[in-house]
């Protein structure tokens, strides 16, 4: 069976003339209905009723999301080859109205067998268009694996507090949808919104983030329809963002110590060693089958460095021993209703370094190091520590036994912060920390994370040799220095829209604009000289594009503005003559007249100690496509 599933303002049908014999009894006119979900559905050779029943269990699923109750059946046969027998499809779509209506839907049919025309307005949020596959189940067929961890997760009781930066914990919880204890949050909104969020856990998305328009209006990424929902397509300046992003993850690992390695995207499930890890993880995997095996594809590099570490000689003088993989991509089978633009995906890009450490002292030591350098990495990137909020998480015994350590991490983060502890010891880690962004919709998200392993040491089989001469299993510590890739996308555009609301100007930081100046000639007659002017800039390691377009200068200066371009020169006969240059600011709105050098100079400023690569576009406009022709 396939469905295309449609979030509707409304749809409006009427049946024009029947295509087969068994075409049902239907009043020829017009049909109107008003916020509905519409089912485009096709009934395909082999669906039977169990294929009926998942489909609306999982349709009921997906009308919760987005807070609806209300469908359309509408027999499509277009959406297939594959088409059932008329008479059984006739027969298998009235079962589908009737087990909706059973469970509570809301359920309207249009009539199966006719030529229809109709016309539908669909709603704008990223829920709204929905592809659907639903396939028999066969004999001995198994179901989707989930780990332990995952079925653990949803079930775990958690405690909550708020610890200061003096150690103090305060209980907090939720009642009436309100957060309640002794800690005053009137200084500390976000950190309220961030608690509000994971005690809730509640991770489904109602509304299209900000950041998804933006995404598209800046030619940045989209949804690929042609994909599993969560796997974007990037157009050549998200992909020049998203490459200087991984190149400036890789620099700072590489100069805190880390050594780069590659292992592969997937591995077997049924190894003993890698399925009793993948129970400890929560995350939904993707499963492929290859001859005769079946594989998972990996949500994180753990696995393939931990198998490359088990079979390595490693002394405690080379302690912490620090192994380093940038995963394009890691998967994770997110729920539908989950996933939100670049800020939750099904296919990401997640720098992951690991540290082998003697012992429990040392990776503690190590710990507050690489807190500081997801700190560092994080303000280099363009976000400070009033963008994000800490979540830390323990268990009860390690917090009774490192108080002081656990408050060191709170100092150094230098405000109040969100703790979850558990009773005993659910999953791999004793602790856990992420720095989350906290977007328009008051989601959060985690950025730079870490953890303390005390079990996949032993569990591969990674040992090193001590000052005995005897094997000894190591701690292990799991970094992402930034988090996803994508999800530092999406917090940069989240934060540009907040900016814009609070009458700032919205904006990435200069090194990761894709045109950071834009020439443009007064007229086609000075054209050639701002090709020249291009040129010198370009020299300098600055991405430089001229507008060469047919529209006035204010036009021009208007669409660099909407492309959120940092800096534009107009040329014309006077700065021919005068070798001086009227430079837009474009977060100050200021104009400055300097000479090229000069300018030269400030941009270079921004750019210190960042990446850098040339423009993937052609230089000029002239010769652009549009990748977003709806934007």
């Amino acid at each position: 069976m396939r469905i295309l599933q449609l979030h509707s303002d409304f749809i409006e049908y009427e049946p024009i003339k029947k295509e087969i014999k068994i075409a049902e009894e239907v009043e020829k006119k017009k049909y109107r209905l008003e916020e509905i979900v519409v089912l485009f559905t096709a009934l395909e050779e082999g669906d039977n009723e169990g294929v009926i029943k998942n489909a609306i269990d999982e349709i009921k699923k997906s009308l919760d999301v987005i807070k609806t109750n209300k469908i359309l059946i509408y027999p499509y046969a277009h959406l297939s080859k594959n088409l059932a027998n008329p008479n059984i499809a006739l027969k298998l779509i009235k079962e589908m109205e009737n087990y909706s209506k059973k469970i509570g839907i809301e359920t309207y049919r249009a009539p199966f067998g006719w030529n229809k025309k109709f016309s539908i307005q669909i709603k704008g949020h990223p829920l709204a268009e929905q592809s659907k596959v639903f396939l028999p189940s066969k004999a001995g067929e198994k179901k989707e694996e989930v780990s332990e961890a995952v079925k653990k997760e949803e079930k775990i009781k958690s405690h909550w507090f708020v610890i200061e930066t003096n150690g103090k914990l305060t209980p907090i919880e939720i009642k009436d949808n309100k957060i309640v204890g002794n800690f005053d949050f009137k200084k500390n909104e976000n950190l309220e919104k961030f608690a509000m969020y994971e005690m809730a856990k509640s991770r489904a998305v109602h509304q299209m983030p900000p950041h998804v328009k933006l995404m598209k209006e800046l030619e940045i990424a989209d949804f690929e329809e042609g994909s599993d929902p969560g796997n974007l397509r990037f157009y050549p300046k998200g992909r020049l963002i998203k490459s200087l992003l991984e190149q400036f993850v890789n620099q700072m690992v590489t100069e805190y110590g880390g050594m780069e390695v590659e292992t592969p995207i997937m591995y077997d499930v049924h190894n003993p060693i890698l399925a009793d890890y993948l129970n400890r993880f929560p995350a939904r995997q993707y499963i492929v089958k290859s001859e005769d095996k079946e594989l998972f594809l990996r949500f994180a590099a753990c696995f393939g460095q931990f198998l490359m570490l088990s079979n390595s000689l490693i002394s405690y003088k080379q302690l912490p021993l620090k192994i380093y993989e940038l995963t394009r991509y890691s998967f994770r089978r997110e729920k539908s209703g989950e996933l939100a633009g670049l800020r939750r995906l099904r296919a990401f890009t997640m720098p992951d370094v690991h540290a082998i450490c003697e012992n429990l002292e040392q990776a503690m030591k190590e710990f507050v190091i690489r807190f500081k350098l997801c700190q560092n990495v994080l303000d280099k990137i363009g976000l400070n520590k009033d963008d994000y909020e800490l979540g830390i998480r323990f268990t009860k015994e390690f917090y009774e036994k490192n108080k002081d350590f656990i408050t060191s991490l709170i100092k150094l983060h230098g405000k109040p912060a969100l703790v979850e502890m558990w009773d005993e010891k659910i999953f791999y880690f004793i602790l856990k920390y992420e720095l989350n962004f906290v977007d328009a919709l008051s989601k959060a998200s985690a950025l730079s994370t870490d953890q303390i392993d005390v079990e996949n040491g032993k569990r591969y089989g990674i040992t090193f040799i001590d000052e005995n001469s005897k094997k000894q299993t190591p701690i292990i510590l799991h970094c992402s220095p930034s988090g996803a890739i994508e999800r530092i996308m999406y917090a940069l555009l989240e934060k540009a829209y907040m900016d814009e609301k609070r009458k700032k100007v919205p904006r990435l930081p200069t090194w990761l604009s894709p045109v950071q100046v834009r020439v443009i000639p007064l007229s086609e007659k000075y054209q050639k000289f701002s090709e020249e002017i291009a040129n010198e800039i370009e020299k300098e390691n600055i991405r430089v594009d001229v507008d060469d377009r047919s529209l006035t200068v204010q036009n021009k200066v208007r669409y660099g503005e909407l492309e959120w371009v940092p800096f534009s020169i107009v040329v014309g006969q006077k700065e021919i003559d005068s070798k001086t240059f009227p430079i837009r600011i474009r977060e100050t709105g200021e104009v400055k007249k300097m000479k090229i050098e000069e300018f030269i100079k400030i941009v270079k400023k921004e750019m210190v100690e960042k990446p850098f690569r040339n423009l993937t576009l052609p230089k000029f406009l002239t010769k652009r496509p549009k990748f977003v022709a709806s934007a």
